[in-house]
Formats: structure tokens, C-alpha cells, sequence
């Protein structure tokens, strides 16, 4: 069977990325529907003895991939990647992961990626500006992306993703907000299978009260809404966000996903709701990118207290989606005869 080839950016070597790594790559689930290729730093994966197993190779080299493999980015000084103890050269290595599972996209080298979590802080401190995954990648292919929390109750995605709330009004516009509308519907019509619906929340308290709680509703989120579904997308809103998420088991058989106005809006309820379960999903990229929904806890890093379930998840998905990208009409990649 030739299982899709899941790239694994290996995080913050000083939180619990190895870790959960390790533990998910050892279940029966995650080994029967991808085969791993971990971008990571060689003397921190020597700690698990299932990567030992593992073929190793060099960014430089990385080619068709057979099996389970170690593209050995970086080899780190032991005083670099202690678990708990984040350090400037592990924040440029975990960079350097990233990049190098990025080439590897740009290749063909890899049919999905999926990131263990990283240090924004770290990485700035090593010098090199970071806002997060979905910004790098979007630099990377030059594409407009969206992320998408994709939860077992509810799927939510976010119309701006790290900015600070003060520059929310003049970030949303009605072709911006268009165009979102556009890209998330497209990316789950092959989920679905079919046009999915999709919940808009407002960016005010109470969506607005038609203009007496703020104008964004009426000027900018309801005339996008409008916009969009003369371009065939089934959009809904714009609704209270406090209203909606009350209900969430009714939101989740009502609508297919919920657009979110801003970061806390939607990952607060998609975090409350099934935080281990829950899935980062970047969505417009050629390739899908999918990440637990956590951070690097550098408190636990280390001592065997992690749960692996995210990573696992996280995994699963991108196995999916990388599954559901095969099967789309158009050239698919020669088969590597496993």
C-alpha cells in the first residue's frame, strides 16, 4: 500500500515536540496509515530508541523515501536541548526544522507536514522575526492561508490569525473577509462532500445590535457575507459568537464550520470544547499542514507526563487530508513502489 509520506518539523527540542513524537509514532493507528519522515536534530531523537530504527539522512540528500526516516537537520551541543531548558541555539534549530520540512513540500519530497509545537519567544530571541507557522508558510508559497481548528464538535477558522485586537477593525474588510469565506469553502467541499455551511460570527458583543454595539457588522462582516453567497458559498451570519458556542453540539450538526473574527474568539470554544482532540489545520496551502493544539510545556518536558493524544490526532489528519488531497482529478505523484 503506498502510504502517504507525513513530514515531521520536530518543534522546540527543549519542550515536549521529541516526546509526544515518539510516543505517537508508537501507535498501531498512526504506523498503518503514514510513513513518517522527521525533520529534526540527530542526538535528540538518539533518546528513543524506536528512531534508532530509523533511516537518517541529510537535508541535502533527501530524496524518494522508502521507510521511516531522519532527516538530521541539526546536531546539537547537549546543553542545547534539555528538556525545560529552551536555549538560543535550540530556538534556531527548531527554525531550522521548519524550513527544512518546507523544502522538502516545495520537493514533493513529502504529501502532508505536520509540526510538533515551537517557541515563537525562542525563536526571536535566536534573531529571526517569527510570528508563527501559518505566516512563515504563507511566505513560503506565496499564498493566502487560513487556519482552521478542527475539532470532533466543531470546526472553527479564523479570519486574522496573530495580530493584537487594537488592529482587528482596519484588518477586516469585505473583500478580505470574501476571500476567506471563498478559501474556507473550497478546502472542505472534498472534506464534506459537498458545499459546506458555514457560521460568521460578528466581531462585536451581540454581532453589533445592528450598528448600536459597533458598525463592523453592518459595513464590513454582513455586506462579505453577502458577497460571498453570490459566489455560491453557503455562508450564515453575522451571529453572536456567546450565542452560538452555547450550543455547540447544535453548532456542529447545523453548520460545517464557524468563521471566527479573531484568535481568542475561536480557539478559546475550539480549546474548551475537545482540547486534546482538537486539530490545527493551515488551510490553501498545495500541501496540508496540520499541529497539535498545545504548546511546548516546558514545565513537563522531559518527564513522561505529556499526553501524546494531540500529536496523535494531529497525525492522523494529516494523513487524512494528505489522502483526500490523492484523490482529487488531476496528475497525481508516479508511486514510489512500496
Amino acid at each position: 500500500m503506498d502510504l502517504p509520506l507525513v513530514g515531521i518539523s520536530l518543534g522546540d527540542v527543549s519542550g515536549i515536540g521529541p516526546e509526544v513524537t515518539a510516543a505517537a509514532l508508537m501507535k498501531p493507528s498512526v504506523r498503518k496509515v503514514l510513513v513518517p519522515v522527521l525533520f529534526g536534530d540527530g542526538p535528540t531523537l538518539e533518546r528513543f530508541p524506536a528512531f534508532r530504527r530509523y533511516a537518517r539522512v541529510a537535508p541535502a540528500t533527501l530524496g524518494r523515501v522508502e521507510g521511516p526516516t531522519v532527516v538530521e537537520v541539526t546536531r546539537l551541543a547537549e546543553k542545547d536541548r534539555v528538556p525545560g531548558k529552551p536555549s538560543r541555539e535550540g530556538g534556531r534549530a527548531q527554525y531550522a526544522f521548519v524550513t527544512a520540512a518546507i523544502d522538502a513540500m516545495r520537493a514533493g519530497h513529502v504529501d502532508a507536514l505536520c509540526t510538533a509545537p515551537v517557541s515563537k519567544e525562542q525563536i526571536s530571541r535566536a534573531g529571526i522575526p517569527f510570528m508563527g507557522h501559518t505566516e512563515v508558510l504563507a511566505e513560503a508559497f506565496g499564498v493566502e492561508v487560513m487556519m482552521l481548528m478542527d475539532g470532533p464538535r466543531v470546526r472553527v477558522a479564523l479570519a486574522t490569525n496573530h495580530v493584537p485586537l487594537a488592529d482587528l477593525p482596519r484588518l477586516l474588510t469585505v473583500d478580505g473577509l470574501t476571500a476567506r469565506l471563498k478559501l474556507l469553502s473550497r478546502s472542505l467541499e472534498p472534506v464534506v462532500g459537498r458545499k459546506p455551511r458555514i457560521a460568521v460570527l460578528g466581531l462585536n458583543p451581540h454581532a453589533g445590535e445592528g450598528g448600536l454595539l459597533g458598525r463592523e457588522e453592518v459595513e464590513v462582516i454582513g455586506p462579505a457575507i453577502r458577497k460571498a453567497r453570490a459566489g455560491r458559498v453557503d455562508a450564515h451570519g453575522p451571529l453572536p459568537a456567546d450565542g452560538l458556542f452555547a450550543k455547540p453540539d447544535e453548532v456542529g450538526a447545523r453548520y460545517d464550520a464557524v468563521l471566527a473574527m479573531y484568535h481568542d474568539q475561536g480557539l478559546i470554544p475550539a480549546k474548551a470544547l475537545d482540547f486534546e482532540r482538537t486539530v490545527n489545520v493551515t488551510l490553501g496551502l498545495p500541501v496540508p499542514r496540520t499541529s497539535p493544539d498545545h504548546g511546548t510545556a516546558y514545565a513537563i518536558a522531559g518527564r513522561g507526563e505529556a499526553s501524546c493524544v494531540p500529536m496523535v490526532e494531529a497525525l492522523l489528519k494529516a494523513a487524512q487530508l494528505a489522502g483526500t488531497r490523492r484523490a482529487r482529478p488531476g496528475p497525481r505523484r508516479p508511486s514510489r513502489g512500496r
